[in-house]
């Protein structure tokens, strides 16, 4: 199954599956993550440890939100949870790149490495 998701603005299927590189911030700290979204499964990883915890699961993509489903079981209290990848986070995508926030402020940018295949 691939993962796609119409714009509101012209209702064009886009593929949002693929490899993407870039950062995630959190009140003015920034890390370097790498995330790949491939058929509704999603994985990843930070330079930092648990900053963000990326971990991997299952996302789904609605008109203007990715709902992400982390099912990383073993998760320890000795960072704040909501460094997560988990829950509902809003996306813009556009010439490869996407954009999520959530209710918090935390913001990925990234962009699709199209040398990659998934």
């Amino acid at each position: 199954m691939t993962a796609f998701a119409c714009s509101e603005d012209d209702n064009t299927d886009i593929n949002i599956d693929g490899l993407y590189v870039g950062t995630f911030e959190r009140n003015n700290i920034i890390s370097n993550v790498e995330i790949s979204l491939n058929s509704g499964d999603f994985s990843g990883e930070s330079d930092r440890i648990n900053f963000p915890a990326i971990y991997f699961g299952n996302f789904t993509v609605q008109k203007s939100s990715l709902n992400f489903d982390n099912e990383q079981l073993i998760i320890t209290t000795e960072f704040d949870p909501n460094l997560i990848l988990d829950g509902e986070w809003n996306y813009k995508f556009e010439n490869n790149s996407l954009t999520m926030t959530n209710h918090i402020g935390d913001i990925y940018i990234l962009t699709r490495d199209n040398n990659v295949v998934q």
